[in-house]
């Protein structure tokens, strides 16, 4: 499970029961019915621009998001549709976003790389690296002001790493003590560079202990060990224990975008990591303690209809009118100076 737990750990965090496990499987099929869904809709033109799909990495988001309460907050990156979705938000609302469209968590504002839903305590994916992780710390200091009970989890790229705010972040989090969990997604990848070649050191958690922030090293493939090391970290986080950061090795089976033709890469490596899956991965240790292969089955296909759905859906909403553009812009100095 964690490779480096914190002192005072008895070995390795301990999984939850199968049957717990049924509800993390199910956001995973949902989140791939999803990323599958979109990338079929950018083909038929229903998606402008691009799309950074999530799929390979659904066991994280799962895992973390299912830790959360409805009140927890968490920020994303430009791939953050998984962590949307696991963290509560309507997928209809999100096709009607990346469609443009009325109805959308963002009125089609935002579109697929700043997809947000407040009403669930999304607080925004974001197109600049790393710029998650301040907006994530500011929250989680907002909210302990507050006296709130509250976690904010952050999810960011291992290219993320080696930017400034990673280390402002942390550093801030630690000497206020802040309920921030850092996940670093480690995909292997910044857009097409391999990130270990341009990283010092021994990585994002042995930064993390650095400056006192509790690093953990997982398998983000292996829902299993990831659910069962976040059960315990965010606990900790609850319990006042400072801020804590996860480090989860896993492997994007898709391009950057979808324009990407991933030159920079073989695809014996690509099959290599599909073959970690992390959904067969759950789904075979699932049938194994005792839960039934046809019931897993049916959730995959539950996922398939209920996207197919949505896409519908979202393909009937009305576009957006060119006066719509001027509603919630503030044009003119703050808005008290209007009368």
């Amino acid at each position: 499970m964690a490779e480096n737990p914190p002192d005072g750990t008895a070995g390795a965090p301990r999984p939850n029961a199968p049957r717990e496990l049924v509800e993390r499987y199910r956001t995973m099929a949902r989140i791939r019915a999803f990323e599958e869904a979109a990338e079929a809709a950018h083909a038929d033109g229903l998606v402008r621009g691009t799309l950074h799909l999530y799929i390979g990495e659904e066991a994280i988001a799962s895992a973390v998001c299912g830790n959360l309460s409805r009140t927890d907050l968490i920020t994303s990156n430009h791939r953050g549709h998984g962590h949307t979705i696991a963290k509560g938000a309507d997928p209809v609302a999100m096709f009607k976003e990346l469609f443009g469209r009325i109805g959308g968590t963002s009125d089609g504002k935002g579109g697929s790389m700043h997809i947000a839903d407040f009403s669930v305590g999304m607080l925004g994916a974001n197109g600049i690296v790393c710029a998650g992780i301040p907006i994530a710390v500011g929250a989680a200091q907002g909210k302990k002001m507050m006296g709130e009970d509250c976690v904010v989890a952050c999810f960011f790229g291992d290219g993320a790493i080696n930017r400034g705010p990673f280390l402002e972040g942390l550093n801030w989090a630690k000497i206020y003590d802040l309920p921030v969990l850092f996940v670093c997604e480690d995909n292997q990848y910044a857009a097409t560079t391999r990130s270990g070649d341009l990283t010092g050191g021994d990585g994002p958690a042995a930064r993390a202990n650095s400056l006192g922030v509790t690093g953990y090293t997982v398998d983000g493939n292996d829902l299993v060990a990831v659910d069962a090391l976040v059960t315990q970290v965010v606990a900790d986080i609850r319990a006042g224990k400072g801020p804590a950061l996860l480090h989860c090795k896993t492997y994007r089976q898709k391009g950057h975008t979808l324009s990407d033709k991933q030159a920079y890469r073989s695809q014996d490596e690509v099959a290599a990591y599909v073959e970690q899956d992390p959904i067969e991965q759950c789904r075979a240790y699932l049938v194994e303690n005792g839960i039934a292969g046809d019931d897993l089955t049916a959730i995959d296909a539950a996922a398939r209809t209920e996207m197919a759905a949505a896409v519908e859906e979202a393909k009937a909403a009305p576009v957006p009118t060119a006066a719509d553009a001027y509603s919630e812009v503030q044009d003119v100095g703050a808005p008290q100076w209007q009368s």
